[in-house]
């Protein structure tokens, strides 16, 4: 990252973060909460809200990682995951007239592993992949020491296949816990963190999902490492045991043998990626 002042974005599913980036590290921070209720207009009025407290004449571009279908020649984004009145934003042109600076758009997903490869562990590794889980499932694919968007920025949507009675993402993301416990994953968490049996218990079931979910990945990508991101991931040591003891299964143990787990240790890795868009 150069020494100049760039502006990274994060809209996640509950949450729009905003970053000013300088030499590499997020220099100055703003978040607002976004609800799957909001109307298009509200959700831009926020944007737009978050990224002001941070914006200054030093900024020469903004990058923004969105959970949805982005064309990052149009800067059109489609069908945002968990805002629903995101349809179809041209996101890129109201960023663009709002600031006056360049505006480079891609999939959120893409920013975490594109912010892991140039500021986290992917930069040992020239071919892995970073999982975002939280709210939902995110993939972004690095091969050959680059990013590969696939068409509008639709590469690694496994959380879209269809597993058991639903989709992938239905079993590795928050909605697994409120579906099958009543509770979100931080509450879980905490009561795992204090030693409750039921909640340990369910980032164990948890564990099994993400294995079956894992072995999509190393069947299609043979990575050298997965980097887990997103908030789930802090609860990593309640479902680490049940994830290997998941991967046991998988065809090729030798490619286990080699394969790196890393939990992500990259403060701020999406709003770096999305800054990262700029360069």
């Amino acid at each position: 990252m150069k020494a100049s002042s760039f502006i990274g974005v994060d809209i996640g599913g509950t949450n729009i973060k905003v970053g000013l980036v300088s030499k590499g590290s997020v220099v100055l921070k703003n978040f607002i909460s976004v609800d799957r209720n909001d109307s298009e207009k509200l959700v831009l009025e926020k944007l737009f809200n978050t990224i002001d407290k941070v914006f200054s004449d030093e900024v020469e571009a903004i990058g923004i990682g969105v959970p949805g279908v982005v064309s990052p020649n149009t800067g059109i984004v489609y069908d945002v995951q968990n805002i629903p009145s995101w349809i179809e934003i041209p996101l890129k042109q109201l960023v663009n007239e709002h600031y006056h600076v360049p505006v480079h758009i891609n999939n959120d997903a893409n920013c975490f592993a594109l912010g892991e490869k140039h500021f986290g562990h992917a930069k040992e590794f020239s071919n892995c992949v970073a999982i975002s889980i939280g709210t939902g499932l995110g993939m972004g694919i690095i091969i050959n020491n680059r990013l590969y968007n696939g068409v509008m920025c639709g590469a690694g949507e496994i959380g879209m296949l269809p597993y058991l009675n639903g989709i992938v993402e239905d079993f590795t993301g928050s909605f697994f816990f409120e579906t099958h416990y009543g509770q979100t994953a931080k509450e879980l968490y905490q009561r795992a963190l204090n030693k409750d049996l039921q909640a340990q218990e369910a980032f164990k079931s948890y564990g099994s999902h993400l294995a079956e979910a894992f072995k999509l990945i190393l069947y299609m990508y043979a990575p050298e490492a997965i980097i887990l991101g997103g908030s789930i991931s802090k609860a990593f040591t309640f479902f680490e045991k049940s994830l290997y003891n998941g991967l046991r299964t998988f065809t090729y143990q030798k490619q286990i043998e080699d394969l790196k787990i890393i939990r992500s240790k990259t403060i701020d890795s999406p709003i770096l990626g999305a800054a990262a868009l700029c360069l």
